[in-house]
This record gives C-alpha cells, structure tokens and sequence, in this order.
C-alpha cells in the first residue's frame, strides 16, 4: 500500500513511517494539514493517516476540503479526543475511520488494511496455513511438515500461526508482542528470540532447508527456500 501520514509530531510521524515500511507499505510524511492537503490532492495514496490536531490546517478540515473536491482517498483520523462526540464528529467531517490515541500498531496496521480494500469483499480467514511442506491446520491444532506430526505448546503454535499467516514477510518483533503475547514490554526482552528458537528446533530439525529465518535488524519470516 501507499500511505500518506499527516503528523506534526515528528517523533510520532518518525515511528509510524519507519513501522508501515517494516511491513513493506510505502509510507510518505506531511508535517501539517495544508502540506497534507496538497500531497493528498496530487491522489496515488491508498489510505491516509491523518493527526486530528494539526497547524495550518487542522485534520477535519483537511478531509472535508479533499471531500469537497470529491476525493474519496479512505482517512483514518488520529486524536487524543476519543469521546462519543469527537468520533462522530470525525467521522461526519468525511473520516473512514477514528482510533483514539494512545493505540497499538498492530490495531492502526488492521485498520488502514481493511480500508484499503473496503470496496471489495472481506477475505474469510482460512483454517490452514500452507508454506511448502509445513501445514499448519487451525482447527484440529496440528502441524505436519512433510507429513510428520509437529507437537508444539500453545505459544509456540500461536507464534508459527502468526509467521505464516504473513509468509513471505518479515514480521517485526513489535507485531510479535502485541498480537501473539497480546502485551507491551521492554522490545529489547529476549522472550520473542528464546521462543522463536525453541519453535525452530521442532520446525527445522532433521530437514535440510529451514523455514524459519531471522532477518537481521528486522525480525523474523518464514518462508520455503526449497522452491
């Protein structure tokens, strides 16, 4: 996807550009509504990202002049406002969607995700994951690679679910904590390198070409390096 963030706070802006091109989007930056406005109305974005409380032009007034000229580029707003009152407002101002700060990546990421395909038909979650040989089948809890039985513990089975569900993509350890430990800590812990070990140990022993990788500076990805 295309993003465009339009974010006054530069730490802010800083961190969600660097956390949508770590899951492959391209992510470009406005400093403030009225820069935000022209880079928007040049068109090319998927979905804009767009800080409710901005200088020169603040963020309801910018999507209600993109709306004006009948630009319907999906916006999600961001604010520190999260009251019944200024979500609706947000939302009649022309916004798509409103997530209340302060929030987690992962929920902005699934968020701008559903709206970059909102006009089309919701994909259903598949009940098997398949990378090559390895299979992972969500309802009977099983996982086979080469039609070998895997056993693994609930954590375990959860993380492999996680990394083939985005198979092929480096999955940061900052999507790791919130959407298989469901919690924020210290990013630097080990945890996510102990278990990611651990589930390598069962995934790849005794076959000749690994599925899980670490991507150095990145995270982690699985993939099938036999096709």
């Amino acid at each position: 996807m295309q993003l465009l963030i339009v974010e006054d706070d530069a730490e802010a802006a800083a961190y969600l550009t660097k956390a949508f091109r770590e899951v492959g989007h391209v992510a470009d930056h406005a400093a403030d509504g009225l820069q935000g406005y022209a880079m928007a109305e040049g068109g090319g974005y998927d979905v804009l990202v767009i800080d409710r409380m901005l200088p020169q032009l603040d963020g309801l007034s910018l999507i209600r002049s993109l709306r004006e000229q009948k630009d319907e580029t999906p916006a999600l707003i961001l604010s520190a406002l999260a009251q019944v009152d200024d979500r609706v407002k947000g939302l009649r101002a022309g916004g798509d969607d409103y997530l209340p700060k302060p929030y987690a990546f992962s929920e902005l990421l699934a968020r701008v995700e559903v709206l970059a395909r909102r006009r089309g038909a919701p994909a259903a979650e598949p009940t098997t994951y398949r990378v090559g040989e390895l299979v992972l089948d969500r309802l009977a809890h099983r996982v086979t690679r080469e039609g070998q039985e895997i056993a693994l513990q609930p954590r375990e089975f959860r993380l492999l679910e996680y990394l083939m569900k985005h198979a092929g993509q480096v999955v940061t350890r900052t999507m790791l904590l919130e959407n298989v430990w469901d919690y924020h800590f210290d990013p630097q812990t080990n945890v996510i390198d102990v278990h990611v070990s651990r589930l390598r140990a069962k995934v790849d022993k005794g076959f000749e070409q690994p599925m899980i990788h670490t991507i150095r500076g990145a995270g982690y990805m699985v993939r099938d390096n036999a096709r």
